[in-house]
């Protein structure tokens, strides 16, 4: 019984996402708080992933729409809560690449790729020769 429930522990501990599908808990790369929840999907071949919660203080908004989209954007004046921000995703070896995410906070999409480091999911948008990493967290 005790080695039974020893390698049950121990398959638990190196339990590890392996796969960029599911949900993610985003961080704010600034303030290091909570800022949404954001399931990643297959669909068509491809991987997209649409906010599913948001973490907001009491005074603020907590169903908001995004108002700094572009207008020609099919996401202006939407609801960011079921928003699909990241679009197009193909996969490329251990990453995705080639698709788009979208910062709800300032309107502006960036070229992604994404990737797996240990239970991590890393997250890359690129405008022009710059790029900025986050780092999500598996959400449970």
């Amino acid at each position: 019984m005790r080695l039974l429930l020893a390698l049950l522990f121990i398959s638990a501990s190196g339990y590890a996402q392996t796969s960029v599908l599911g949900k993610w808990k985003t961080i704010d790369d600034e303030t290091n708080k909570e800022k949404s929840v954001v399931e990643i999907f297959e669909k068509g071949g491809k991987v997209y992933g649409k906010i599913t919660r948001l973490f907001r203080n009491k005074n603020e908004d907590q169903d908001p729409v995004c108002l700094e989209c572009d207008e020609e954007d099919d996401r202006f004046k939407k609801k960011i809560i079921g928003m699909e921000i990241i679009r197009d995703m193909k996969k490329d070896g251990t990453e995705f690449s080639e698709g788009t995410i979208l910062d709800p906070n300032n309107g502006k999409v960036y070229r992604c790729r994404i990737w797996l480091e240990g239970s991590e999911l890393k997250v890359r948008g690129y405008l022009g020769p710059f790029y900025r990493t986050q780092t999500w967290l598996p959400f449970k």
